[in-house]
């Protein structure tokens, strides 16, 4: 496992992209994607429509996995 950045590929609304991301949010991001049944590229997707166009999508994809986890903590 590593701390730095890695880049992943994916598609979104068919077409390729590139997102860095470190090993634990890509796993926390592909646990999230299987808990609700869904392609991670559709995950992706729905994460980039909701993202504030300022905003990368991997730091949208973080946030985005922060928030389901304290989400399930209660907090």
């Amino acid at each position: 496992m590593t701390g730095r950045p890695v880049k992943r590929s994916l598609t979104l609304r068919g077409h390729r992209t590139s997102v860095s991301l470190e090993d634990a949010f890509w796993r926390a991001f592909r646990q999230i994607a299987e808990s609700e049944g869904k392609p991670i590229n559709v995950l992706a997707a729905e994460i980039d429509a909701a993202r504030n166009l300022e905003t990368g999508l991997a730091s949208a994809i973080r946030v985005h996995v922060l928030n389901w986890y304290r989400t399930r903590a209660g907090g």
